[in-house]
């Protein structure tokens, strides 16, 4: 990976679009050509973060999901932002698509439509090995051919067979965790189970 320059650095930050930041500064921008740069700031040890780089972890995830047939950003390049403090980052393209969080908001009527086929597109997660931590309404898209398509997939991890009743449990709870905190209210909860349950029946 190579370490990018400060002022080519600072020259993304200045014409970009700043989308996302935290306490520590800019984590996503998108560039004058249309690409996204995301910024990753490890929380492993110096040590570690160096020897497997969040964007090398971000990009083979995006492998990963890609040979699974999961539609997901292409990545351009994993570069090193601070190398010392284990900050990298990645330059892709940007997946075109809705996320389910502002459908939601904006259009439940359309979202509810969708229940039977988001918790079928979950279920075929699940039975490919694939426990997305963060799973949540803002990291699944709807994309233009009407299917969906995963963004933020660091924390991620891959499984040999489908994963079992307790992780499948595990990751709905991680999803009404995230809905309770951002306080969602009048979400189908129900529905989204009862769709997930259909689809698992349909594919014993």
């Amino acid at each position: 990976m190579r370490i990018v320059a400060a002022n080519e650095l600072q020259d993304w930050l200045s014409h970009g679009e700043l989308l996302e930041k935290d306490s520590f500064g800019p984590k996503v921008v998108r560039l004058a050509d249309g690409r996204l740069l995301k910024i990753m700031r490890s929380r492993r040890t110096p040590l570690l973060a160096r020897l497997l780089p969040s964007a090398q972890r971000f990009s083979r995830n995006a492998q990963r999901l890609q040979q699974a047939g999961i539609a997901t950003p292409v990545i351009d390049e994993c570069v090193w932002i601070d190398r010392d403090k284990a900050v990298s980052a990645c330059l892709y393209h940007p997946l075109p698509g809705e996320p389910l969080d502002g459908l939601f908001r904006h259009d439940k009527a359309r979202f509810l439509a969708l229940l039977p086929q988001l918790g079928a597109y979950i279920h075929q997660l699940h039975q490919r090995g694939i426990y997305f931590r963060s799973l949540h309404l803002g990291n699944i898209l709807l994309t233009g051919d009407g299917d969906f398509g995963l963004i933020d997939f660091l924390d991620m991890r891959f499984k040999r067979a489908p994963l079992g009743k307790r992780l499948v449990r595990r990751n709905f709870e991680h999803l009404r965790s995230y809905l309770q905190r951002r306080k969602v209210d009048g979400f189908p909860w129900e529905e989204l189970l009862a769709a997930y349950a259909r689809a698992s029946n349909a594919s014993n």
